[in-house]
């Protein structure tokens, strides 16, 4: 009699862990595939911005004029306060000059960085503002708290030791001590402006390294990596071939690079 109600709570135990089973078999059939994708999954755009990241951006530039005619890098004035390289998406804020008492009057610069997200790059516009900091320690640990990739600054940056400190990338026209606040009203954000005479679009890609900015229209971003990436190739290859020949001129006959 014990025998026979053992194996009874068996069977029930087995039946309900076969039911439980099979329920669950059913339910990860219904769940979509992309449930499963791995978490760096790379996307269109992360795929972009990883190719902009790794080419030069001298190629960079070369490509953009090669296939637009135009001119989109930021002119010498550009510096950034430590050598880096990053590419990302614009975030365009403009600041115009107007001398006020408003406690307000900057909130919206505040605010495109707290809307920003992940792989943006803080384009900012100062109104007549190479001796104006417009950002510094504070807005650069916010953009980095956000995973910003860096900054460009129409204007002058402070509290550079800081951001040296903590290691977020800013180009500037120069280190100023000043500040936009009681100078400045915000005027506008993710609209085009003019950065050191080069077209801003909110979305466009910024790219910076060591010999400056260059700023690719999002509708052009595919084609123009794709060039400046032919292009870094040529170039990486006629290094050996001058060492080797000795001739710079017999190497830009061969791959048609200078």
């Amino acid at each position: 009699m014990i025998r026979l109600k053992c194996e009874s709570r068996l069977m029930r135990v087995a039946t309900a862990a076969f039911v439980l089973f099979a329920a669950l078999l059913i339910a990860i059939a219904f769940i979509p595939p992309r449930a499963f994708s791995h978490p760096a999954e790379a996307t269109p755009d992360a795929a972009l911005l990883d190719g902009y990241r790794h080419v030069e951006v001298a190629s960079v530039s070369d490509a953009m004029e090669k296939i637009t005619g135009e001119r989109m890098y930021l002119s010498h004035h550009m510096h950034p306060i430590f050598p880096t390289k990053f590419a990302g998406f614009a975030i365009t804020v403009l600041l115009k000059k107007e001398e006020n008492h408003d406690p307000d009057a900057l909130s919206g610069m505040l605010a495109a960085i707290d809307q920003g997200s992940a792989s943006s790059v803080y384009v900012m516009v100062v109104e007549d503002g190479a001796d104006i900091a417009g950002m510094g320690g504070l807005m650069g640990t916010a953009m980095q708290a956000r995973d910003f990739s860096g900054a460009v600054i129409d204007g002058g940056v402070r509290d550079t030791a800081y951001l040296r400190k903590i290691g977020f990338p800013v180009f500037a026209l120069g280190s100023v001590p000043s500040t936009s606040v009681g100078h400045y009203r915000f005027a506008s954000a993710n609209t085009t402006v003019d950065c050191d005479g080069v077209k801003v679009s909110p979305g466009d890609i910024v790219a910076a390294d060591s010999d400056g900015v260059v700023i690719v229209p999002r509708a052009k971003a595919a084609e123009v990596l794709a060039t400046a990436q032919e292009m870094d190739f040529k170039e990486h290859s006629m290094y050996a071939y001058i060492e080797k020949l000795k001739s710079i001129e017999e190497a830009v006959k061969k791959f048609g690079r200078l």
